[in-house]
């Protein structure tokens, strides 16, 4: 199939097994891009045809529909990043795991947390990625975009807009291209401990999951009737973790058709082989619905959908 001036676009392609989720049916029309001038000309060609497009990056932080998605879905890969005068310059493309071990082979500390994150640059930067205490936006200097009108432009991190799991990303209709990183030198051998502790700290279900599905909670932005409820000790850097709400609310373990609640970690849903987008909706409706009941607290998810729900 070709959607012209676009060659090698591929029809009905599932995306379970390109997501972390391994749910959810078929891309309408799929084209892989490699170089940044891959993403801006498919970006400009389904423009202008009018053809909805989904940019798929490491397949983390998403949900897509059992129908699948009715227009194109992207896939960036094989883009490049370099290091240059202790910045790192990655298209959007590559993978976060890889600039975390390039960064340590150069010298360089900062994003030792960001191990074991199964995303790209771009994503993280989408959606400030973060853990351990830590936000990707704290080593963003610049973010290169494709706007709405076809146009590249930069944007220094001070424009970002950058949240708690949020950016101005997320409210406009532009395609992150490349990302420049700052980052300080550092000692590579104590990076390395670093990374091991975070790996062993990290809790990573045995079944395939799409990570964190609620954002954790400002405990200034919670009323005063909740705030009573949670113990201070559940309260970490001003931020009260979903997890223990949901656990609280003795879901942990629950099971809806072939997703679970994980019983390592209950703000992450598990897909146990035969799990369909549904069943995770159905899911993620039930905690919401219990930690409004008990806390008076509503949740807002992390993960982005993907097609009609």
């Amino acid at each position: 199939m070709e959607i012209k001036g676009l060659t090698g676009v591929q029809e009905n392609v599932p995306l379970a097994l390109l997501t972390a989720f391994k749910i959810g049916g078929p891309a309408r029309y799929f084209y892989t891009a490699k170089t940044k001038e891959d993403v801006i000309r498919a970006v400009k060609v389904v423009r202008e045809v009018g053809l909805p497009f989904f940019i798929l990056g490491g397949g983390s932080n998403l949900l897509v529909a059992d129908k699948g998605f009715a227009g194109l879905v992207m896939q960036i890969k094989g883009q490049k990043s370099g290091i240059k005068d202790g910045k790192i310059i990655a298209e959007a493309g590559v993978l976060l795991g890889e600039v975390v071990v390039d960064s340590i082979q150069a010298g360089l500390a900062g994003l030792e947390w960001a191990v074991g994150i199964p995303g790209t640059v771009g994503g993280a930067v989408f959606g400030n990625a973060g853990a351990f205490g830590h936000h990707f936006s704290e080593t963003v200097e610049k973010v290169e975009i494709l706007d709405e009108n076809n146009m590249t432009r930069l944007f220094l991190v001070s424009d970002c807009r950058f949240g708690y799991r949020e950016s101005i990303f997320e409210e406009k209709p532009w395609v992150i291209l490349e990302v420049t990183l700052k980052l300080k030198k550092g000692d590579p051998s104590e990076s390395q401990r670093l990374v091991q502790e975070y790996l062993i700290r990290r809790q990573v279900p045995p079944y395939p999951s799409a990570g964190s599905i609620f954002k954790n909670l400002e405990v200034g932005g919670l009323r005063l009737e909740a705030r009573k409820m949670i113990p201070k000790e559940k309260i970490k850097g001003g931020m009260v973790p979903t997890a223990y709400l949901i656990e609280e609310c003795g879901l942990k373990g629950r099971k809806i058709g072939g997703a679970k609640i994980s019983k390592e970690h209950a703000n992450m849903i598990v897909n146990l082989g035969e799990a369909k987008a549904k069943d995770v909706v159905a899911l993620i409706e039930l905690c919401r619905e219990k930690v409004k009941e008990r806390f008076k607290i509503e949740l807002e998810e992390e993960i982005r959908y993907v097609g009609e729900f």
